[in-house]
């Protein structure tokens, strides 16, 4: 277990955000981003076997330079190597900056650099839904998952991770485009972010000390139409008392998703800080871990 390169990568991520101010290289996780774009735009075609050559060429890519890379012997390098792949600071703020003002329409275009979903025409209340939602999906996809996969696997697994969800995030969508060409990273996606989705609606039951978000996460959870997502969606609605899900608008269309959690349906913004007053907690509870680890 690699418990002192995730410690060191944990912390500066918690400091530094995604080094933003760097200028001297671009950002791993923008580099995987062009690729696949390249390759889109260079060999897209409605196909699950193009589908699938995206996904292994580029899984082949970036196994072989973090493997390269995995051999600089040194934590600390390590762990400021496989901070790009945790992303807990940066998700904190994007959230925190939707609920910054009171202007709706600003709120709206925040959310929307966030989310998927058609935004123009929400409410406060579904806009603060969105948010919560955003942030107890990412948690996982952006905390829990690269850190679990570091800590089993090293930078190696941490970087396939991301590279995995990356794909997911850009073809991995159900539409005319990329029914087949996303399908394989999606199933993919799926696969690596069974267990992290999980132990991500444990913890966040668990640190909220919420009894009821222990025991009926999975209930809600598995309404979902993804097989990971709803879970810790379910269990951050179940912790802070309010309802998520429901009727929701995508690229002009109303899909009839399930609710989650029995709580209040008017979401205000006192509650996405309820949900995002997680992240000191979750921090310490890592870090202790973290701690006990390369003790141990």
């Amino acid at each position: 277990m690699f418990y002192e390169v995730a410690l060191i990568a944990y912390i500066l991520d918690r400091i530094f955000k995604e080094y933003e101010e760097l200028k001297f290289f671009k950002h791993p996780i923008i580099l995987i981003g062009n690729y696949i774009s390249w390759f889109q735009n260079k060999f897209y075609k409605d196909s699950i076997f193009r589908g699938i050559l995206l996904t292994s060429s580029l899984l082949v890519i970036v196994f072989f330079i973090s493997y390269i890379l995995s051999w600089f012997d040194n934590v600390l390098v390590q762990g400021f190597l496989a901070s790009f792949t945790i992303s807990s600071k940066m998700l904190y703020d994007s959230v925190k900056e939707v609920i910054s003002s009171e202007n709706l329409e600003i709120k709206r275009e925040k959310i929307s650099m966030l989310v998927s979903r058609d935004t123009s025409n929400l409410t406060n209340s579904e806009v603060n839904k969105a948010a919560v939602e955003t942030y107890g999906e990412n948690l996982s996809d952006g905390v829990i998952a690269p850190l679990f996969y570091l800590l089993c696997f090293g930078i190696v697994g941490a970087f396939i991770y991301k590279a995995i969800n990356t794909l997911d995030s850009m073809v991995g969508y159900r539409n005319e485009k990329y029914e087949k060409f996303g399908k394989f990273s999606a199933r993919l996606d799926d696969v690596v972010n069974f267990i992290p989705s999980r132990i991500t609606a444990i913890l966040i039951a668990l640190l909220f000390f919420s009894k009821k978000a222990f025991l009926e996460f999975k209930r809600y959870g598995k309404k979902h139409e993804s097989i990971n997502a709803g879970y810790p969606i379910s269990a951050f609605a179940l912790a802070i008392n309010v309802k998520l899900g429901g009727p929701t608008s995508y690229f002009g269309k109303i899909k009839n998703k399930p609710f989650f959690g029995d709580g209040k349906e008017n979401i205000e913004n006192s509650d996405v800080l309820k949900a995002l007053s997680l992240r000191n907690r979750l921090d310490i509870f890592i870090i202790i871990v973290l701690i006990l680890g390369v003790l141990v």
